[in-house]
């Protein structure tokens, strides 16, 4: 295994038990609270009647049941690999109402919002790969930010990518090779607004998404309930600036997704690696 793989591997392991520390801080969290809500008004529940401090705190042990419940078969879903029962709409649970908790747990205990978010989007990436299936090249999309492209070139690939003159000062040359070697679609995205609209016209089955923490976080949020696999970017000059993406990375993932027993998988040859020979 190369080094490359191996920090690679280590990122994602420690950014799995960050999600999965964040999770547990916030199922304590919840369920102190429900002990809380329950506590405070027992006094005054029996003075109602007699049984009535009984049934609430019949109800809010099933939602702690429930909030153990469903924050175990998500943890046993990221660390098994495996498609369990309900995934998708776990995957739905941890986007819509998870991850804002998350963040907000994880400001209280001093750590940095892009953490968060690479945590989040590395749990995200491992329940879509459990959800995943097979699909046509055609119903994969790959979205871009326009960041990739380097900023002294004046050649509009907003509209088309293919207007790229594959001058190899960026990984655009690349990612447009890769695009044609599979028969994947593939578009570039200025900004949020746009990037939803491509999404809205072109109702991919799964999107291949490469941008920094912010702008994934909160594609991943903004497509569901469309699967993203998100990739981040390379930022050697800064955000949103001449930035740049693992070729081998975006590949892997089209292969993962394709039909991949109909497609020639050879490794990228120099051509594809986006910059010049």
């Amino acid at each position: 295994m190369s080094a490359d793989n191996e920090n690679m591997e280590k990122n994602q392991q420690q950014e799995i038990r960050t999600f999965i520390l964040l999770l547990l801080l916030t199922c304590a969290v919840l369920i102190g609270a429900a002990i809380l809500l329950w506590w405070v008004p027992y006094v005054g529940f029996s003075n109602i009647h007699p049984k009535l401090p009984f049934i609430m705190a019949v109800c809010f042990a099933l939602v702690v049941l429930f909030l153990i419940g469903g924050g175990l078969t998500l943890i046993f879903t990221i660390i098994r690999g495996r498609n369990l029962f309900f995934n998708r709409r776990i995957r739905g649970v941890v986007i819509r109402f998870l991850f804002p908790m998350l963040v907000i747990v994880g400001r209280c205990i001093g750590m940095s919002t892009d953490r968060i978010r690479r945590a989040f989007i590395a749990i995200n990436n491992r329940l879509v790969l459990v959800e995943s299936r097979q699909i046509r090249p055609d119903r994969l999309l790959i979205l871009l930010p326009h960041c990739l492209q380097n900023h002294e070139c004046d050649v509009r690939i907003t509209g088309n990518i293919e207007n790229c003159k594959s001058c190899g000062k960026c990984t655009i040359k690349g990612l447009v090779r890769l695009s044609k070697k599979y028969k994947v679609p593939i578009s570039v995205a200025t900004g949020g607004t746009l990037a939803r609209k491509i999404v809205v016209e072109k109702r991919p089955d799964i999107i291949i998404g490469v941008a920094c923490e912010r702008d994934l976080a909160s594609g991943i949020q903004d497509s569901h309930p469309i699967p993203v696999f998100g990739i981040l970017n390379r930022r050697p000059h800064g955000p949103c600036f001449d930035t740049d993406v693992d070729l081998t990375l975006v590949e892997k993932g089209m292969i993962i997704f394709l039909e991949y027993e109909k497609i020639n998988t050879e490794g990228p040859g120099p051509e594809d690696t986006g910059q010049t020979a």
